[in-house]
């Protein structure tokens, strides 16, 4: 099932060949009227629905009642510099249904950085001022590189 090469077999401990899925799920921001036990992938153009739930079930042991797929067609652009159309890759969706008692909510990472805009704030001061320091030692050699000092 992948397509990557491994070394030869050969007798003996330890085997050098480990195989590993080309599969890979990317969480993406649900749609406002959508139910809260159901979760939306992206995902690679290889999987099926099979490989989906099995996918969610053996690695992360999350109870799976349904999948869909969909498959959007990559937007058709002209390219700036040449002026030729070029057509984005197609990307397929997963639309995952858990169980009734289930609900996801998608993580939400806005509210960890509002928590940590104090600590950033900080950390801008300290660089503004080592930065000006910097400046101010070299401002009376201007022939000389600036990373060349003692």
């Amino acid at each position: 099932m992948s397509t990557r090469w491994y070394p030869i077999y050969q007798k003996g401990n330890p085997q050098l060949r480990v195989f590993l899925p080309n599969f890979w799920m990317k969480l993406v921001r649900p749609l406002p009227k959508q139910l809260p036990n159901i979760v939306n992938f992206q995902c690679s153009m290889e999987m099926t629905k099979y490989d989906v739930k099995n996918y969610l079930q053996k690695i992360y042991n999350v109870p799976v009642v349904e999948v869909r797929t969909r498959i959007t067609m990559g937007k058709f652009r002209k390219d700036v510099g040449k002026g030729y159309v070029v057509k984005d890759d197609d990307i397929k969706y997963a639309f995952v249904t858990l169980p009734k008692d289930m609900k996801f909510e998608f993580p939400d990472i806005v509210d960890k950085a509002k928590e940590n805009k104090e600590e950033n704030e900080k950390s801008l001061e300290d660089a503004k001022k080592t930065f000006k320091a910097y400046i101010d030692r070299n401002k009376d050699r201007p022939d000389v590189p600036s990373w060349f000092s003692i």
